[in-house]
């Protein structure tokens, strides 16, 4: 069976203010040594697993030069720009109508464009067979990621860890975002793994999902499913897609559906989700220090620091971070850095909307 890929582009990066905003978000910046992007790298690791013409980009009208800039090998008729923001059920719906009209039917891969994978052989390996246990029938696997700490950034997934499938188990529910003693609960239960956000499905078992619990989605699909490949696309997407629901697939399907599974996986993964990722991704220093950019240090421990094009000297500071910009400048403690959203509220409050 034909195998897709559907990466979703159209995130907004928040918490990684004031380097990621609102007209080039987290997905397009180089937050590792090697200079290349998070989407870059999202589409280069399945360079051996999915023909480049197969690979499909949702994203925002506003980033859609932006991705063609960072993706030129792409054919153009595969990034697709929704008109305004909708959340993941639409993405995800509109993609699988798209590609159950080019192919009948085909495997989908659909992640998003902002995680670091560190060892991608064995997340191919993972994938693949993902994409056999898919095949099998109309199976929605996510890949859940078995947790090495109490992450409470996270959503977690209940799995049944007696009711193996060679290494794919059942799911018994999803849960929020936990507390701190939630999330060291779930990880000494072994029970939980970490909502990687990353599905495998043929199209046809996500769009008769989609018909079953989000039938006025399904519905709002038609017409832009029965105009693709066709010269009205883009205009019948316009106007159509502002008027379909805003749902996640998290609540809209996979909390609702039968057949849902998950595949236990360590292959090194990391959403990138906010300041703190840097020091799981980049080497520090004997001080525990991560520094990008002309920065004098002095008695300074455990902070990361991000300079332009001025020298930060820092003296006697510990766990801070601090990012330099310029037009910004964040310093904040690293237990806050879940909560720089609240900073982009003030800035809102303020009318300070050059700053987003």
């Amino acid at each position: 069976m034909k195998l897709t890929a559907v990466i979703m582009a159209g995130g907004k990066g928040e918490r990684f203010w004031p380097k990621s905003r609102a007209n080039y978000p987290k997905q397009f910046l180089s937050l590792t040594a090697d200079g290349e992007t998070m989407i870059q790298k999202t589409v280069r690791r399945l360079k051996n697993l999915v023909a480049k013409q197969d690979i499909y980009i949702i994203t925002n009208q506003e980033y859609l030069y932006l991705v063609k800039n960072q993706l030129p090998d792409l054919p153009k008729e595969n990034i697709i720009a929704e008109p305004c923001p909708k959340n993941t059920a639409p993405c995800i719906g509109l993609a699988s109508c798209m590609i159950q009209k080019k192919y009948q039917d085909a495997v989908m891969l659909v992640l998003p464009s902002d995680h670091l994978i560190h060892a991608e052989e064995i997340y191919l390996n993972t994938l693949k067979q993902a994409v056999a246990f898919a095949e099998k029938g109309e199976n929605l696997i996510t890949l859940g990621i078995m947790p090495t700490y109490p992450e409470t950034g996270y959503g977690y997934i209940k799995y049944l860890h007696d009711s193996s499938q060679d290494g794919i188990y059942g799911v018994e529910c999803f849960v929020e975002k936990p507390d701190l003693e939630t999330a060291k609960n779930y990880l000494n239960s072994k029970k939980y793994l970490w909502n990687s956000g990353m599905f495998i499905w043929k199209a046809s078992s996500i769009l008769n999902n989609i018909k079953k619990y989000m039938p006025d989605l399904y519905t709002g699909l038609q017409p832009i499913a029965n105009a693709y490949g066709t010269e009205n696309f883009e205009k019948i997407l316009i106007e159509n897609f502002p008027d379909l629901p805003a749902e996640s697939i998290d609540f809209g399907i996979m909390e609702k559906a039968e057949n849902i599974y998950t595949i236990p996986s360590s292959f090194g993964w990391d959403d990138v989700g906010n300041w703190l990722a840097l020091e799981r991704i980049n080497a520090t220093d004997n001080q525990g220090n991560l520094f990008d950019g002309d920065i004098i240090s002095v008695d300074t421990r455990n902070c990361t620091v991000c300079a332009d094009n001025k020298t930060i000297a820092l003296l006697g500071l510990d766990n801070l971070v601090i990012v330099d910009t310029p037009d910004a400048l964040l310093i904040c403690d690293k237990n806050s850095t879940q909560d720089i959203k609240k900073v982009l509220a003030e800035i809102r409050k303020q009318e300070k909307f050059n700053l987003l």
